[in-house]
């Protein structure tokens, strides 16, 4: 049976790159090396510059450029602060043109409405971020940091911010209350690997 390739697409803030480099190394490696004997999964990492990580339309100019020729592949969208704002309008754009998005992942998109016909994930530094968020719409499954953190250690350090998700996990019982932001974003990066 042919194996269909996932794409992890990130959408930076706006920030220095080395933050995103942090991110990929410290969470999303990990998730790649496990599945290259597979050649299930592919990164892409969208070069975000300044005001950038706002344009859905430079976003999917970068996915075209990039997966032009396997448009129906598996889509997930893991995206960051300002970068959530391009994100998620691209990833309806993406969709809207045949794309297969499977889920978007909004890591401390505070302010910014969540709405769409696939899986939507919100992840923030504290709960406050977290309650106000969801009032422009969340999904399910969704992770907030207990003790709260600084914004920025989200995406330079997941694997240092302990905290713990709301609902259920996949209809699934939770295998423990508390985890980190990586093992949250594992969780739901195999689970959609596997599906």
């Amino acid at each position: 049976m042919l194996v269909s390739q996932m794409s992890i697409i990130i959408c930076p803030g706006i920030h220095e790159s080395a933050l995103t480099q942090c991110f990929v190394s410290g969470c999303i490696d990990q998730i790649i090396n496990e599945a290259k004997s597979q050649k299930a999964v592919d990164l892409l990492i969208f070069p975000a510059q300044g005001g950038l990580a706002l344009s859905a339309f430079h976003i999917l100019q970068f996915l075209h450029k990039h997966l032009q020729d396997r448009i129906e592949s598996p889509a997930v969208f893991i995206s960051f602060s300002a970068g959530v704002v391009g994100a998620i309008v691209a990833a309806h754009k993406w969709q809207q043109i045949g794309g297969h998005v499977k889920a978007f992942i909004a890591i401390d998109g505070w302010g910014v409405p969540m709405w769409g016909n696939f899986p939507i994930h919100r992840m923030s530094h504290d709960y406050f971020t977290h309650w106000s968020s969801s009032l422009l719409g969340s999904g399910e499954n969704n992770f907030y940091a207990d003790p709260p953190v600084d914004h920025h250690q989200m995406w330079r350090s997941p694997q240092t911010v302990q905290g713990c998700w709301v609902d259920s996990f996949f209809g699934e019982s939770p295998p423990k209350e508390h985890l980190s932001a990586a093992e949250f974003l594992h969780l739901l990066l195999r689970r959609y690997k596997d599906n």
